[in-house]
């Protein structure tokens, strides 16, 4: 008999799987590598979720309809413009499947989310790259030149936490040729953001999460706005009940409680900014970040590897990068609370007075 996993599709041999931040397991770790909330989620949540219990019986909504109205309500949309998903990367993995596949070409920016190119060698699509240099700016000419059917864009970027400018994203949705997905995990944290471009650009998809700003990233939530002829498509071939009803209680919950994740939001802000603050005149290269971490290089002559290991032989953890050059003298450090990030920069000084 032959060999089952010989009749693997070919091109999932090849497949290299996305790499998560570590799961620590036991107690006493400070765990800042995965810009989850540090803070607990909207107290409206867990009535929510403990009101459907008695319901686990039945199937959810299968649209999860409450929570695309309640999304499409605030941000002036159509409830045909709004799609839920089992995490943003649930709806990342559908445009893939719907605009990047057999051999279509997928465009991404360098350094940028690593589960792009996974999604892409799923779904068999041929991936481009356009590199960033140091100054992180977007690079308009090279992006809009490029003929690919998708164009992935992390906005504030990911791992660097640079924000691009509205009108500069305006620039680049008229001028590629293609779908456009900014993808805006950490919106929430960011001065401004793209949803003013959809009402002009029909090429356009925004997809946001509840894993950061409302701190939900263990019930696994995420959403899509974009034209309702593309959230068509991707509701074709979505799973037909694919967010739980849990999920959707918690997340509508939080959603709705606009006034408690301000004060979070502002809270993390002010935080991040006087951790980089201290970091900096330490000696450390900060970019400018406005998401929930911060990417940072430690003072000449210090590298960022043995950074890693000496925070995470204190029990703390942080993200290193060193598969590209961009990212290799860089650690991104997630926002914790105030206690956290103090605990972090003492381990650091630390370190950087034993060398």
């Amino acid at each position: 008999m032959k060999d089952p996993l010989q009749r693997v599709v070919p091109h999932l041999r090849k497949v290299q799987p996305y790499v998560p931040g570590i799961q620590p397991e036991g107690s006493g770790w400070i765990k800042l590598n995965t810009n989850e909330l540090p803070y607990p989620p909207s107290p409206k949540v867990a009535p929510a979720i403990e009101e459907e219990l008695g319901r686990l019986a039945l199937y959810p909504n299968p649209t999860s309809q409450p929570l695309r109205q309640a999304i499409a309500k605030r941000y002036n949309l159509n409830g045909d413009q709004v799609i839920i998903g089992n995490g943003s990367d649930d709806l990342l993995n559908l445009l893939m499947r719907s605009f990047g596949g057999e051999q279509q070409a997928v465009l991404q920016t360098v350094p940028s989310y690593s589960l792009y190119p996974v999604l892409a060698a799923i779904s068999d699509g041929k991936v481009e790259s356009v590199e960033f240099d140091a100054s992180m700016q977007l690079p308009l000419d090279k992006l809009s030149g490029c003929k690919a059917n998708i164009l992935f864009l992390t906005s504030p970027n990911a791992p660097t936490g640079v924000a691009f400018p509205l009108e500069q994203l305006r620039t680049l949705a008229k001028g590629f040729d293609g779908i456009l997905v900014i993808d805006e995990a950490y919106a929430d944290f960011a001065v401004e953001n793209a949803l003013p471009l959809l009402g002009e650009c029909s090429n356009v998809i925004i997809t946001r999460t509840f894993s950061k700003s409302y701190g939900l990233a263990g019930l696994r939530v995420g959403f899509a706005m974009a034209d309702a002829a593309i959230i068509r498509i991707l509701d074709s071939i979505r799973d037909s009940y694919n967010v739980n009803r849990i999920s959707q209680a918690g997340a509508l919950a939080a959603f709705e409680d606009a006034s408690y994740y301000e004060e979070i939001i502002q809270r993390i802000i002010k935080t991040r900014q006087r951790a980089s603050e201290i970091l900096q005149q330490r000696g450390w290269k900060c970019y400018p970040s406005q998401t929930n971490f911060i990417f940072a290089a430690p003072p000449r002559g210090l590298m960022a590897a043995e950074g890693f290991e000496h925070l995470k032989h204190n029990r703390i953890l942080v993200r290193h990068f060193p598969s590209h050059p961009l990212t290799a003298d860089y650690l991104r450090i997630s926002i914790g609370t105030d206690e956290q990030m103090n605990s972090l920069l003492e381990v650091l000084q630390s370190w950087e007075n034993q060398e």
